[in-house]
């Protein structure tokens, strides 16, 4: 089956990247963990076996860090951009997009450190067996969305950033009939007292 991954990711723009951040790592600080993060996530998805690799962001294509990780893959990594709407209408435009031409993608962000290559495998794996995967993060949102279709009942008119998101998506699943496998949920590191969940040696 071919596979596409795509990372979602904001620009690490002080002030702009990383806001809930500020109070415990100041604009600059939570920028430049903005952008480790980046980094990390992209090393993780190249070490992925997957027929299309995506970097989709926000709000404007033209950054330093995307250039660079541009570079670091070239003929690679593909850089697109999100555009408008919210958060599920983005997700779903992407995603259809490229399930167009690949039998599977998943989607991640880049919040998420935990998302080794070996969690990511895992989860196109899972699109072999379901039309759907997730992994849960601990907040009550999930990291991961995998589809081997597109779904905008899963995805359009979501509330999100709530405790919530991961039950009504199962919720709004079981009501369409969807069937779908959840991984081991992960940290996002979104708060400060998320920091505790980066690895070692990062701050």
């Amino acid at each position: 089956m071919s596979s596409a991954l795509i990372v979602f990711a904001k620009a690490p723009v002080a002030g702009l990247a990383k806001t809930r951040l500020i109070p415990a790592l100041g604009p600059e600080g939570a920028a430049g963990l903005a952008g480790r993060l980046l980094g990390h996530t992209l090393a993780a998805a190249m070490a992925v076996r997957a027929d299309h690799l995506e970097l989709c962001v926000s709000p404007a294509a033209a950054h330093p860090a995307f250039d660079q990780a541009l570079q670091a893959a070239p003929g690679r990594l593909h850089l697109t951009w999100q555009g408008e709407g919210d958060l599920g209408e983005r997700m779903h435009r992407a995603l259809s997009r490229v399930l167009a031409l690949h039998e599977r993608a998943i989607l991640i962000g880049t919040d998420a450190p935990s998302l080794d290559p070996l969690r990511l495998t895992q989860a196109l794996q899972a699109l072999d067996d379901h039309p759907a995967v997730f992994v849960p993060a601990l907040d009550g949102g999930y990291a991961l969305i995998g589809l081997t279709r597109p779904a905008p009942e899963l995805l359009l008119d979501m509330v999100w950033s709530t405790p919530e998101v991961m039950q009504h998506t199962r919720d709004r699943a079981r009501q369409s009939g969807w069937t779908w496998a959840e991984l081991p949920p992960v940290a996002d590191i979104d708060e400060p007292a998320d920091l505790v969940h980066l690895p070692g040696g990062w701050l």
